[in-house]
């Protein structure tokens, strides 16, 4: 693996790359013909704020497997063309949420008890005890808007002010609401009801603008407002006007909509706190950071596990650990049926059902897309990243149904069902054994087979002598039979389209072990000069 770090990092981030035997890892002052030329071979980049990961960067990386960026914002990073590229983009939220939220508690304090004008008072020689009469913190209500990592730890720390704590996120569970002793609120209770308001949410569509001249009027009077956030988040010039009218007490502000701060109405205001976009930069931040990053850059290298990524879901190590069987089998079930639709592929259909169906099955769907896709002639390779946004461009719709129970005794089970405008081809599988992916039906007739190696699929006529001819032909061509799985349809008269069985059908599922590619494909042209053999296909699915 070649790690390039492009920007300064810790000695300790560097270093989970150096434990890893025969990994290279190339630091910022090693890079000497430019970043384009070092990311040529490159299967990971490690980046800050100042490199711009554009397309035109990631084009001179086809190797390129993940990008990580030591922080939370990824504005330098192009992540939709890493994702059409298949690169995951990851960053490090929460690892400076004890940095932050100190910050944040400090603004509140430095707020309440006039700190700043203090301490410029005394610097010029003066004594303005009087003009320094101060508020407590305890019995205040801060409203806390995000309660991630960041505002969770602010309300630990807020709590032992003795605040009342009320707090707004839809996408928090109330358990753990109720576990920090924040009180859940609508957003428009926690505008009314808060002394100090203080921001911790991402920017989005929603969340843009998130203060404004309608919001800051419900407030109360008096009311203080921090944001350590994102800049976006504040109509600035609204907040400006309320800090003047006197309706907002006092605000703190770590980050703003431009950076620098040029011009700024803020300058001339004594009841604003001002600083340079700090609230995650300490000693302790920086190097948890880096580190953090370090290792899910390397975890995703050596294990597969995709963690605090922005372009796809992420899952912990444990959730990882527990699907992580299953994402390999769905995409061996879709190199299974890869090329086998008689017509142009138009329509996926992804079932889940049992325990698979309760958990984050994204990877799952990815996988299978990507399964579907190998050895396709799109010009985009597909895999377990970027697989979902193939399908899109190719104009293939995907569907997905999931059902928290089986009909059978397997206790997770995924269905793929391809359409095509000639007709459909549809397989199910599982995973025995905790690692072991078994196909189980092929076009509805049951079939176990394992999903490994190389597999010969042979849909035949429900007559007599089949079975043994396949297995005289196998052997004369000398072929050998590892496993020979066998189905039939239920109904005899049973008529598939897709394949133009006129009366019974029957399936065999046969894994061989390969000589050569010239040996067995000598083999089936062998077995597709049998009469009453209506396809074969050579599936090559590898070792696990």
């Amino acid at each position: 693996m070649k790690i390039v770090l492009a920007e300064k990092v810790s000695p300790a981030t560097a270093a989970v790359f150096q434990q890893e035997p025969g990994w290279q890892i190339v630091t910022a002052d090693q890079i000497k013909n430019g970043l384009p030329a070092e990311l040529a071979d490159a299967d990971a980049l490690v980046v800050r704020s100042a490199v711009q990961a554009d397309a035109a960067l990631l084009e001179s990386a086809p190797k390129l497997r993940v990008i990580g960026r030591a922080g939370v914002g990824v504005d330098n990073i192009d992540t939709d063309a890493a994702t059409r590229k298949g690169i995951v983009v990851m960053n490090t939220p929460g690892a400076n949420a004890i940095a932050v939220a100190e910050l944040t508690i400090g603004q509140m304090i430095s707020m309440a008890r006039s700190i700043p004008r203090a301490n410029a008072t005394m610097h010029a020689g003066k004594w303005d005890k009087k003009t320094l009469q101060g508020q407590e913190l305890r019995g205040k209500t801060l409203g806390i808007v995000g309660l991630g990592r960041i505002g969770l730890e602010v309300a630990k720390r807020a709590r032992s002010f003795g605040m009342e704590l009320i707090g707004y996120d839809p996408f928090i569970a109330p358990v753990i609401a109720r576990e920090n002793d924040v009180t859940l609120c609508p957003i428009d209770e926690i505008f009314r009801r808060s002394d100090y308001l203080t921001l911790h949410v991402g920017l989005t569509p929603q969340t843009e603008g998130l203060i404004n001249a309608t919001s800051l009027a419900v407030m109360k009077k008096g009311v203080r407002i921090i944001n350590c956030a994102r800049g976006e988040l504040i109509v600035e010039e609204a907040l400006a006007a309320a800090l003047k009218s006197g309706h907002v007490g006092g605000a703190a502000l770590d980050v703003f909509r431009k950076e620098p701060l040029k011009d700024s109405p803020f300058y001339e205001m004594e009841n604003v706190l001002l600083s340079p976009h700090i609230a995650g930069s300490t000693d302790e931040a920086q190097e948890a950071i880096g580190i953090q990053l370090a290792r899910q850059v390397r975890d995703y290298l050596k294990l597969g596990v995709v963690q605090n990524a922005v372009n796809v879901p992420s899952l912990t190590h444990e959730e990882y650990t527990e699907i992580a069987p299953y994402i390999e089998m769905a995409e061996r079930l879709g190199k299974f049926l890869s090329h086998a639709t008689p017509g142009n592929l138009e329509n996926v259909q992804i079932n889940y059902s049992g325990r698979l169906a309760a958990g984050k099955t994204d990877l799952v769907r990815n996988a299978a897309l990507a399964g579907i896709f190998d050895g396709s002639d799109g010009g985009s390779a597909a895999n377990r990243i970027n697989a979902a946004s193939v399908a899109e461009e190719r104009g293939i719709r995907v569907q997905e149904d999931k059902k928290e129970f089986t009909t059978g005794g397997a206790g997770s089970v995924l269905k793929l069902t391809l359409h095509s405008s000639e007709g459909d081809v549809s397989a199910s599988a599982t995973v025995l054994h905790g690692s072991s992916p078994r196909l189980l039906t092929y076009d509805g007739i049951d079939i176990e087979a394992p999903l490994t190696g190389t597999l010969v699929a042979i849909r035949n006529h429900d007559v007599p002598g089949v079975i043994g001819r396949i297995g005289t032909i196998l052997g004369d061509n000398s072929v050998n039979i590892a496993n020979f799985a066998l189905g039939r349809a239920h109904d005899p008269a049973r008529e598939v389209k897709s394949q133009r069985v006129p009366q019974g059908q029957a399936l065999a599922v046969v894994q061989i072990d390969v000589p050569n590619v010239a040996t067995a494909n000598a083999a089936v042209e062998a077995l597709r000069k049998v009469e009453a053999i209506a396809s074969v296909r050579l599936v090559e699915l590898g070792k696990l």
